[in-house]
This record gives C-alpha cells, structure tokens and sequence, in this order.
C-alpha cells in the first residue's frame, strides 16, 4: 500500500513538474507572463532636420526613402534589392513621432510575408548608405531601376533646394 502511495505522488510531481515547464515554454514563446505588458511595439516613424529640410526618419534617425517604382501601394524592391534597401518592418501598428501624421502611416505585406511600413501609402525604407543619424545619401539614387526620394511629413517627396549643376540634361530644374 505504501508503495502504491509513494508511486502515485512520485507521478503526481512528475505531471505537475510537467506542466510547470509547458507553462513557462508558453509565456516565453509570448515573450513574458504577460503578454499585455509585452506586446510589440510598431515601428517608429519621426521627423529629423536634415540638409534636405525635415524628412522622416526610423528610431535610430537614418532617413527614411520612397522607391519610384513601387506601385499601389506595394514594394517592388525585393532580393538584392532589400540588401541595399532595407525595408521598414513593423510586426505591430506603427507609431509616428512628433510632427508625423499617425493618419498617413499603414502597413503593406510583402511578397515574402513581413509588414513593411507605409507612409501616405509609399512603402518606406532605409539605406545602408547611410552611415550616420540623418543622414541622406540616398536621395535622388537610380539603384534597381529607379529613383528613390526622402520623404516629408506632407507625405511629398524632398528634393535639395539647390538643383545639381546643370550639365548635360536641360537646365537641371528636377521634375
């Protein structure tokens, strides 16, 4: 009798032992106990003083760019495009940053099933270019096909103010 008794409690703690550790492969697999106090935050979308003027920048301020050859809404910019041209990735709504308009920012899928943040309906991405916070050296690029551009916070592409030496094209007015 007694080592029926002892055998029953030995698998008793052997099942509540059990479910002590699916409990905890559970809440980390939801990153916490608590998934409410937890829950991911979306990508940040903010403004940042630049030589272009004001443009939209990611958390750590690289500027944030459009791609010309993005259409209704959806990358074209896919493989050894990403490479050079990270998208802005968001697995929660996006936040927008002081002078953002929180109405103009959305999500797209891509093909290969992230959310990509959007900005007046532009899929938006950084550039590996830029080195610094602030930086801009992707403006204007002709990389996979066509031209990229920063962003403002009205949702326009930002060109410099002062057009590139004419030479060659025109009188270098931009489009």
């Amino acid at each position: 009798m007694k080592q029926k008794l002892s055998l029953r409690l030995f698998l008793l703690g052997i099942a509540f032992g059990a479910l002590g550790g699916a409990a905890v492969l559970v809440a980390s697999a939801y990153g916490g106990s608590s998934s409410a106090s937890r829950a991911p935050k979306g990508a940040l979308v903010a403004l940042r003083k630049t030589t272009l003027g004001p443009v939209l920048v990611d958390a750590p301020g690289r500027t944030l760019y459009v791609f010309a050859k993005d259409l209704g809404g959806k990358s074209a910019c896919d493989t050894t495009c990403v490479k050079f041209w990270p998208p802005l990735i968001s697995r929660a709504q996006p936040r927008a940053g002081a002078g953002v308009h929180k109405s103009m920012l959305g999500v797209t899928r891509r093909q290969d099933g992230h959310r990509q943040v959007t900005y007046a309906g532009h899929p938006l991405y950084a550039f590996v270019g830029d080195k610094t916070a602030g930086q801009t050296s992707g403006e204007g690029l002709t990389n996979f096909g066509a031209e990229w551009y920063a962003l403002a916070a009205s949702g326009r592409t930002v060109e410099p103010s002062t057009p590139p030496s004419a030479g060659g094209y025109g009188s270098g007015g931009g489009w």
